[in-house]
C-alpha cells in the first residue's frame, strides 16, 4: 500500500552542509561567507603592521605598564559614553545611503588631534572616535534591519567593539564569533531588559557595568594596538588620521558582517544559520587560521 504522505525533502538537510544552497538564495549564501570571512579573522592587526613594517600585536603587549593603564582607563570611559549614546542618542528608523565616508572623515580629524599631543590625549579622544564609530556600526545595523528602538539591537551595536579581537587566554575555539556573542548573551539581556525598564537610571547596575567590563577586556585589545601603532615611527609620521581611519574601517566591517548573520538568523532562524556558519567556518579553517583577511 503506497502511502500520500510526501517523501522527505531534500532540501530540509540544507543547513547540515554548504554545499547545499537549495534553501538559501545565492545572494544570501554569499553573504554568510563574506561574514565568516570578516567575522573569524580580524584584520586590524595585519592591516596596521602593513603601515609599520612590525608586527603590532606584540608591540601592544609589550607597551609599559603606565600605558596600559591609561588605556584600559581610556576604554572604560570610552565604552560607558557608548553606552549610554547607544540606549539614548543613537538616530532610530532606516538608515540613507550608507555613511562611512562622512564617519570616516571625522574619526580621521579626531585622530589626527589626538596623534598630534600623543598617548596623554587618549583619555578625551577615545570616547570621541568611539562615539564616531558607534554611530557607524548604527548606519550598518539600521542597513541590515535592526530596528534601534529595542535596547536588544541598540546593545548590539556595543558588541561589535567585543569582536576581532583576541586577549591572551583565547583560543582559537574560545574567540569565534559564536562564542563571543554566547559569552555575552546572559549579560545583553539582562541589561537590555534593564533598559527598557528604567532606561539608565542606575547606570551602575550590575549587568551595565558587567556587559561594559566584558567588552572593555577585548576592546581594550585593540586599542592597545592602535597605541602602539601611534608609537611607530613610520605611522607617527603619517599621524594619528590615518590610524584612526584604519581603526573605523575594521569595526565598521566586523559591523557589516556582525548585522548580516543577524539579518539571516532573522530571515531563516538562528540554529540553522549558526549550523551552517560553522560548517563554512571549518570549512575554510586553514585560510582563517593564517595571515590576515585581503582587504575588501
Amino acid at each position: 500500500m503506497t502511502s500520500d504522505r510526501p517523501a522527505p525533502d531534500a532540501s530540509a538537510s540544507v543547513f547540515a552542509t554548504v554545499a547545499s544552497p537549495p534553501a538559501l538564495p545565492q545572494e544570501d549564501l554569499a553573504a554568510l561567507r563574506a561574514a565568516v570571512a570578516a567575522l573569524e579573522r580580524s584584520s586590524l592587526a595585519g592591516r596596521l603592521s602593513s603601515m609599520a613594517g612590525t608586527p603590532l600585536e606584540l608591540l601592544g603587549r609589550a607597551l609599559p605598564s603606565v600605558a596600559r593603564e591609561m588605556v584600559s582607563a581610556a576604554v572604560s570611559r570610552a565604552l560607558k559614553v557608548a553606552l549610554r549614546v547607544a540606549l539614548t542618542t543613537l538616530p532610530r528608523g532606516e538608515s540613507g545611503p550608507r555613511s562611512g565616508r562622512s564617519h570616516t572623515v571625522l574619526a580621521a580629524m579626531s585622530g589626527a588631534a589626538g596623534g598630534a599631543l600623543g598617548l596623554a590625549t587618549l583619555p578625551l579622544e577615545l570616547p570621541v572616535s568611539t562615539t564616531l564609530l558607534l554611530r557607524a556600526i548604527a548606519d550598518e545595523a539600521r542597513r541590515e534591519g535592526e530596528d534601534l528602538s529595542d535596547p536588544e539591537a541598540a546593545l548590539a551595536c556595543l558588541q561589535v567593539f567585543a569582536l576581532g579581537s583576541r586577549t591572551e587566554a583565547d583560543d582559537l575555539a574560545s574567540s569565534g564569533y559564536f562564542a563571543v556573542r554566547g559569552a555575552l548573551a546572559k549579560t545583553v539581556t539582562e541589561a537590555a531588559r534593564l533598559a527598557a525598564g528604567k532606561g539608565l537610571a542606575d547606570r551602575s547596575a550590575p549587568a551595565l557595568v558587567r556587559l561594559t567590563a566584558q567588552i572593555a577586556s577585548r576592546f581594550g585589545v585593540a586599542v592597545s594596538q592602535k597605541v602602539a601603532a601611534g608609537a611607530v615611527p613610520v605611522i607617527g609620521a603619517l599621524g594619528g588620521a590615518a590610524v584612526n581611519v584604519a581603526f573605523t574601517d575594521h569595526f565598521r566591517r566586523l559591523a557589516r558582517a556582525h548585522f548580516t548573520v543577524r539579518r539571516l538568523e532573522r530571515r531563516y532562524g538562528a540554529e540553522p544559520v549558526r549550523a551552517l556558519y560553522e560548517e563554512i567556518r571549518t570549512a575554510r579553517a586553514p585560510e582563517l587560521s593564517h595571515g590576515t583577511r585581503p582587504e575588501a
